[in-house]
Parts: C-alpha cells; structure tokens; sequence
C-alpha cells in the first residue's frame, strides 16, 4: 500500500523519503502550497520590536522558514541585522516546528533554552498540549505574537490559544508570514492522483492539516475531472495526525479513518498495524 504525504514542500518529499527509509512505501502529493505573505513589512516590523515580546508562538515549519528568511539584512550604514533577545521565548505546538525554529533561529542568536514545546513523547501535539507548559508563566500585560500563516484575507489558526493567553492578561497579536493555497500539481502527480482513485484500497492519503482536506475535495479533485474516475469515498482511506483531521476527513465521507502523532515513528507504526 502506498502512502500519500499530502504536506507542502518540501516538509512532503521530506516525510516520503523517511517513511521509505523505515520500510513505507510513499510519495508525495502536496495539498498545499506554500509562498510569501502579502505584507513582508509585517514581519519586519516584528524583528525590530522582538525586545517589546514576551513570546513568539510559532504555529509550523512553514512559519518559522518565512519569519527568519525576512529577517531584515544589515543595513549600508552599518546598523546590524536584528538577533533574538535572550528574554523573548518561542513555542512551537510539536517536536517538528521546534526543531525548525531552533535550526533556523541559530544564526539570529536563538538558543535551546529559549524554546518551549511538548516534549517528543507527548500523546498529541497541538496548542493544548502546549498550554500547560505555559499557563504557569505570568502573562499579565505581556506581549505575545502568533506567527502563523493564512490566505489572502489574512492570517489564521491558534484561536482557543490565543483565547487562553487573553485570559491570562496578555496582548494577542497574529502576524502572517506565509500564505497557504491548494498549488498546482505537475503531470506526474496528477497521474499518482488518478491511481489514487482507480485503486483507492491500495493506497493512503496521510493527512496533516484539515485544509489539505479542503484543497483536495474542492481544487484538486475537480482539475482531475473528467480524466479521472470520481472518488469512491467509501473505499478511500485516511492517516490523519490529529483528532481534529480524522473528524474532518470522517465528515468527508473518508470510509477508513485513522490517527496518529504527527511523527515520521508513530505514522511508520500505524502503517505497519494497519489490517
């Protein structure tokens, strides 16, 4: 059976080419695509008054990629480019986007020390398992910034956390820093795609964001048509990393629904348990 990894690139190619690694056979078949936001001043308003932050939420690998590539540069009279201050923290709500802001933070000065995210061994990794991490900080007065992606009307996601640290007495702002499409898929995934659907029990599609969902159903499918049989949805079958994903993909009417953590592990478990 083959695994559809229906991420944006490159997280996608990246994820495929781990699962096969570990013995699951997979491909890629992004959902999403990734690219700038509509306002780079945004973020580069953003560098220059991390000092005023208390915490920068990063909500995925995509957020971080874009925040630090708009880094503002070194300017011709000198003035350095701006670094992370020591007494701003960044969360991530997993393991993934953690590792990514870390990685991609190093050379602005961010440490380890600065990062907080549900340790790897969480049962789930969302903004509720990251709460409880935080709750116990004094958000009173403080100012918190979700760095999150969205579309063209503006950035999205993180609303119950951002309702917790509302309620906690902290100043709540969103600054998008990518924008989320469904793309354009080249030939050969438009032909892995129609497989998909003349074979739908011989393959999964491993879901990580409900939007993929959205952008399958209304933008890809339908650029398929009338080439490609419609989808038999009772037959199709879905690995989603959250629960939130699963329902979403059950009320789709996805007739085999699964979940696992959002961990090249655990979906290589379920793959491998899977009747």
């Amino acid at each position: 059976m083959l695994t559809l990894v229906t991420r944006p690139e490159p997280q996608a190619s990246g994820w495929a080419e781990a699962l096969a690694a570990q013995g699951v056979a997979a491909q890629p078949l992004p959902l999403i695509a990734i690219e700038g936001p509509p306002q780079v001043e945004a973020v580069a308003r953003l560098w220059h008054t991390l000092a005023q932050q208390r915490l920068l939420m990063f909500v995925s690998p995509a957020a971080a990629e874009w925040f630090f590539r708009l880094r503002p540069q070194p300017l011709p009279d000198g003035s350095p480019a701006p670094t992370w201050p020591a007494q701003t923290l960044a969360a991530a709500p997993g393991p993934g986007t953690a590792q990514a802001v870390l990685a991609l933070g190093a050379d602005a000065g961010l440490t380890p020390h600065s990062m907080v995210s549900p340790p790897e061994h969480s049962v789930q990794f969302d903004s509720e398992a990251l709460w409880p991490l935080l709750a116990p900080l004094d958000w009173a007065g403080q100012r918190v910034t979700v760095v999150s992606g969205g579309d063209t009307t503006g950035a999205r996601g993180r609303t119950w956390l951002t309702e917790q640290w509302q309620q906690a007495g902290a100043h709540v702002e969103a600054v998008q820093a990518y924008q989320r499409g469904p793309g354009a898929w080249a030939p050969e995934q438009h032909n892995l795609a129609r497989q998909a659907l003349a074979t739908p029990q011989a393959h999964v599609w491993l879901f990580s964001s409900s939007q993929a969902i959205d952008h399958l159903v209304a933008h890809h499918l339908p650029a398929l048509a009338p080439a490609a049989p419609p989808p038999d949805w009772r037959r199709m079958r879905a690995l989603c990393t959250h629960p939130r994903i699963a329902e979403h993909a059950a009320a789709h009417g996805f007739g085999e629904v699964r979940q696992c953590a959002p961990t090249v592990a655990a979906v290589v478990q379920a793959r491998r348990s899977a009747p």
